[in-house]
């Protein structure tokens, strides 16, 4: 997954306006001045890899700043099976676009091939694009993190390492199912007398998820028995027994009407729709009758609806806030009671599982423990070289492996790198014993034993060189060159030894516009560039402008 940056372009970041840095293949120099903005480039990067940010970086007076970056990829497949997992859009003509902008209200956008995204995808992308290393970096060379994983690196150990893990995380998951399942301890036992309580206590009331708008229907119905009874009472005394009723003075109707049929035969259906009325008053007359009859008015009866009625509530306060939500909860309840009393079965087939994960992690686990017994001595090999070539020539350093009294999380080993800076001396661990300006110089060494297995795009030092000098700043700057053969190099130095040898030179500068402070970046060539390395050694005198042109000569 080779890549190579081709253009950065900077906007309203702190003191740079508007810049746009188009960069070459092989090893970059950048210097300037002390304040004159070299920060900025490793800042910009920094934003493109995901690393979080505030709204202080943006230029004053400016309402956003952005950064822009486009990298030219080798072979887009595997990038774009990438993008695709992580939402993102494939890449188009081979070269992928990241965008970053932070605005002064405090929100920040991101976008990868112009399609928005996170930042927790940018940080993905950006692992496999840009390796910074700043000042204080090489002091990630004393954790026992890093310096595993990156014999695992030299060792192609990646994808064992993953293999293994994933088996570990398995059988994590088992223990955790396993310590569950509870020995015959007061725990165990509370828990199992609780769930009883309330399969019991669901089961017993033998629910229905749908006879709730039922209940209470006849539940308010049964309340207001009496004053229903009465109400029905009412209509019926008016409608059927009363002197003179309803029913009995529509009767009397008949008779005119009768007479007036026989008097005009037109109005022969007013007597039709008399007697229809007649009709539909007894018919109302009888339905009263049975609704009457039906209204339970034993107290009985109405105390055993309020109590099923209160038994659901109170089912559904404890367990849920339906019934459906109960009769769910007394499900799992009944389920889980069931694992433990049957935990030694449960418990037995758990650790036959955790069993057969053990023999695949124990095979696993060997794999990657030949692969870093056979990685080890050669990475130490090719280190104490690279070491030697940085001016540590009587420096000795070597990688143990310790077996783990138990399986971790990265293996069944731990590894730690010892190193003896002086002849005689017994080799040390290199947390216990380095200076920063050694453990810097080990870094650049163990990158420089790297650079075949890094896949990482952009290699980035940010003033690692610091604390060296003389024939071994010259040391540093060839293994910047020859790290530059095989990547994409940046270093950002203050040394004339290590800018010297670039294949490519710029320079940060300050201009000052209408009271405005601006950062700018130049290339640097022929004249130029000897004017600068000669500025780096002191000055520009002729002896310093001639020892500048005897450094790029050589």
């Amino acid at each position: 997954m080779r890549a190579q940056l081709n253009s950065l372009r900077i906007r309203n970041l702190a003191l740079v306006e508007d810049l746009t840095w188009s960069l070459e293949p092989g090893f970059t120099a950048v210097t300037g001045e002390t304040g004159s903005g070299k920060s900025m480039i490793v800042g910009a990067l920094k934003l493109l890899v995901g690393e979080r940010a505030d709204k202080s970086l943006i230029r004053s007076g400016a309402d956003a700043c952005t950064v822009e970056a486009v990298f030219e990829l080798q072979d887009p497949s595997p990038w774009n099976a990438r993008l695709l997992e992580l939402g993102v859009e494939p890449c188009e003509d081979n070269q992928l676009l990241i965008k970053r902008l932070l605005t002064a209200s405090g929100s920040n956008r991101q976008f990868v091939n112009g399609s928005p995204t996170t930042l927790s995808t940018l940080k993905v992308l950006g692992d496999s694009l840009v390796d910074l290393h700043g000042p204080h970096d090489h002091q990630s060379l004393l954790a026992p993190e890093l310096q595993r994983s990156l014999l695992d690196a030299f060792g192609c150990a990646t994808t064992p390492l993953a293999a293994y893990h994933t088996l570990y995380a398995q059988r994590q998951t088992l223990l955790g199912e396993l310590d569950s399942l509870h020995g015959d301890d007061p725990a165990f036992e509370r828990e199992c007398a609780l769930l009883e309580h309330q399969v019991s206590e669901i089961e017993s009331a033998e629910l229905r998820e749908e006879e709730e708008p039922e209940l209470l229907a006849r539940y308010h119905r049964a309340s207001q028995g009496r004053r229903v009874a009465d109400l029905v009472a009412q209509i019926q005394q008016r409608l059927a027994d009363s002197e003179p009723s309803v029913l009995a003075c529509v009767a009397e109707i008949a008779r005119p009407l009768r007479e007036l049929e026989r008097i005009d035969p037109e109005a022969a259906p007013l007597a039709e729709s008399h007697a229809r009325a007649v009709n539909e008053l007894e018919d109302l007359s009888r339905q009263l009758q049975r609704y009457s009859d039906s209204v339970d008015l034993d107290p009985e009866s109405l105390q055993r609806l309020e109590s099923r009625v209160n038994l659901l509530e109170n089912l559904k306060r404890k367990y849920g806030p339906s019934l459906a939500e109960v009769l769910a909860f007394g499900s799992q309840s009944a389920q889980r009671l069931r694992k433990l009393q049957s935990r030694s079965v449960e418990r037995q087939r758990i650790q036959e599982q955790i069993r057969a994960l053990e023999t695949q992690m124990a095979e696993a686990g060997g794999t990657l423990s030949r692969l870093r017994s056979e990685a080890a001595p050669r990475l130490a090999t090719q280190v104490t070289a690279h070491m030697h070539e940085l001016g540590l020539a009587k420096a000795a350093f070597s990688i143990t492996l310790a077996p783990l009294p138990a399986p971790s999380p990265h293996g069944l080993e731990n590894v730690e790198y010892w190193f003896s800076p002086n002849p005689g001396e017994p080799p040390k661990p290199l947390r216990a014993i380095a200076s920063s300006g050694e453990t810097s110089r080990i870094m650049l060494a163990v990158k420089s034993a790297l650079a075949q297995q890094d896949s990482v795009a952009l290699l980035v030092f940010d003033e690692i060189d610091a604390n060296v000098g003389g024939e071994i700043a010259h040391s540093v700057g060839q293994k910047m060159a020859a790290l530059g053969a095989q990547r994409q190099v940046v270093c950002i130095s203050h040394l004339p030894q290590v800018a010297s040898k670039a294949d490519h030179h710029f320079v940060v500068s300050k201009t000052y516009v209408h009271e405005r402070t601006l950062s700018d970046l130049a290339p640097v060539q022929g004249p130029a560039r000897e004017a600068e390395i000669a500025r780096m050694l002191g000055g520009k005198s002729d002896s310093a402008l001639a020892l500048a042109k005897s450094l790029l000569a050589r």
